[in-house]
């Protein structure tokens, strides 16, 4: 394995995940030819999905006549944990005009060493509540009531169903992803031995 903290051995492209905290760094070799160094620059805005002010920037730097992305673990230490939408931007030095020229997305990573981290994405989690309320359900089935005029209604039972289905479906996504990722067998594939 090459050392990861040498700008040479910095991988081509951008990451699919950041772990909060990590030292991050990637080239975009591919710019130089169209976006000369001495004449542009090179920037990554990333934002978090669903909006907020979760906003991250990475300006490129040259080195070894490349496009190179950095991140130190001091600046990664303050990224929230989730899925991010990010651009790439190429700006012209000589008139400040700016191209988007790429877009993808990546995940943020919660750091296991951080006390309390839970690892689990947030269609787990919300697999694990929905579930927790469905065995308690059983017990306390009222669907709504009122205490000193203010009224409070439930989720139904099928609602509850539903929500849930669909967490899963959306954790078996990430599952997916995650196995096509690395490389290894999605679980989509229906495999059949004739004999």
């Amino acid at each position: 394995m090459a050392n990861l903290f040498d700008a040479a051995n910095a991988p081509e492209g951008e990451p699919l995940e950041i772990v909060v905290g990590d030292f991050i760094q990637w080239k975009r070799s591919d710019l130089v030819q169209d976006y000369p160094l001495a004449s542009y620059s090179a920037q990554y805005v990333a934002r978090i999905t669903g909006g907020g002010n979760t906003e991250i920037l990475l300006v490129g730097s040259e080195t070894g006549g490349t496009y190179l992305f950095t991140a130190s673990s001091s600046t990664t230490s303050g990224y929230e944990a989730g899925y991010y939408h990010w651009q790439l931007e190429v700006v012209q030095t000589a008139t400040s005009n700016r191209i988007v020229v790429d877009r993808g997305e990546f995940t943020i990573i919660q750091d296991l060493d951080v006390n309390g981290a839970d690892p689990r994405s947030h269609a787990e989690i919300m697999i694990g509540k929905i579930e927790s309320i469905l065995q308690g359900k059983a017990d306390s089935d009222v669907g709504s009531y009122s205490i000193a005029g203010r009224s409070l209604t439930k989720m139904s039972f099928a609602e509850l169903m539903t929500a849930r289905d669909q967490y899963k479906a959306e954790f078996q996504q990430e599952v997916a992803k995650d196995r096509a990722r690395r490389g290894k067998p999605t679980g989509s594939t229906i495999k059949v031995r004739f004999g």
